[in-house]
């Protein structure tokens, strides 16, 4: 079993791999211990949280990781993805892999005979959706019925696994952005076969009656070149004390990291009450945790 997209998993195993994640959080044990498995970070843009997490996540449950930077191995001279894929098989239990394309890791997956996890990729970032949806759960306690709203780069990855892995839990989402800026129909279409999906480049009526903002980096990984057009674009889009405003009281305000304060969100609201931040980059490695006992399990 692989975990390459959001809508891999149920509701049911969604909600499993939160109770595992409670259940690890706080465990001291390494269970394990005896197999000693062996996790190999197969990655090819820069990563500081889902790596740490994920390593320090393999140490706890009694394993080991390996980290591989895909500049440094030999797929920088060419081997190819399925070469590679078959070469790891035969030397670790389980691939975490971070690409460039979806396709990639795709193609990654159909030659490994062990389970592959998405630690992103252009199009999803099924482990951050996870994550951001176990913290949301261990808050508001039910997720059915939220309403969440993804602020800015609507387009994102981010967004297109939080709005696919809420809205299957059963939480409404509110994708807020400039006009003209769709974000990508297939996920749309997907998240709206499980709960209401809106889109709109009003700040104020997006935000309305939301429980959850969230946002992400204006910027991604690839787009350097491109920073000052993009800057431009989302500038009416940040998320700071006005716009809170216009979100239900008491509603809490989320970012993957890494932020960018003064573009996407202020240091106020950041660093403010409303802010989840902090908890939603700790919950990581609790369900990365998660992620991994559930996909060696059903391995073995």
């Amino acid at each position: 079993m692989n975990f390459l997209h959001s809508d891999d998993l149920s509701r049911e195993q969604i909600n499993e791999i939160f109770e595992m994640s409670d259940k690890l959080k706080g465990m001291n044990k390494r269970p394990l211990k005896k197999s000693s498995p062996i996790l190999a970070l197969l990655f090819e843009k820069s990563s500081t949280r889902t790596r740490i997490s994920f390593e320090s996540a393999m140490i706890q449950l009694g394993g080991s990781p390996i980290y591989i930077d895909s500049r440094t191995s030999q797929m920088s001279r060419g081997e190819s993805l399925g070469d590679t894929a078959k070469v790891l098989s035969g030397y670790v239990d389980i691939i975490a892999a971070r690409m460039y394309s979806q396709q990639d890791i795709e193609e990654l997956a159909r030659h490994a005979e062990i389970p592959v996890i998405n630690a992103l990729t252009d199009l999803e970032h099924p482990c951050q959706a996870l994550s951001d949806m176990y913290t949301i759960r261990n808050e508001f306690v039910k997720v059915e019925g939220l309403r969440i709203a993804f602020l800015g780069d609507i387009a994102a990855n981010t967004a297109n696994s939080l709005m696919v892995t809420a809205s299957k839990l059963g939480a409404g989402i509110s994708l807020v952005g400039p006009k003209g800026y769709m974000p990508d129909e297939r996920y749309v279409k997907l998240a709206k076969k499980y709960a209401n999906v809106e889109v709109t480049s009003s700040v104020k009526e997006g935000l309305a009656d939301c429980d959850v903002i969230y946002t992400d980096t204006f910027v991604s990984m690839g787009q350097e070149e491109i920073a000052k057009e993009r800057k431009a674009l989302f500038s009416g889009y940040q998320l700071n004390a006005e716009a809170l405003r216009y979100a239900k009281k008491g509603a809490k305000v989320m970012h993957c990291l890494p932020a960018h304060r003064g573009e996407e969100i202020t240091a106020d609201v950041i660093d403010g009450g409303s802010s989840m931040v902090w908890e939603q980059a700790k919950n990581k490695m609790a369900v990365e945790k998660a992620i991994l006992l559930y996909l060696l399990n059903a391995k073995s």
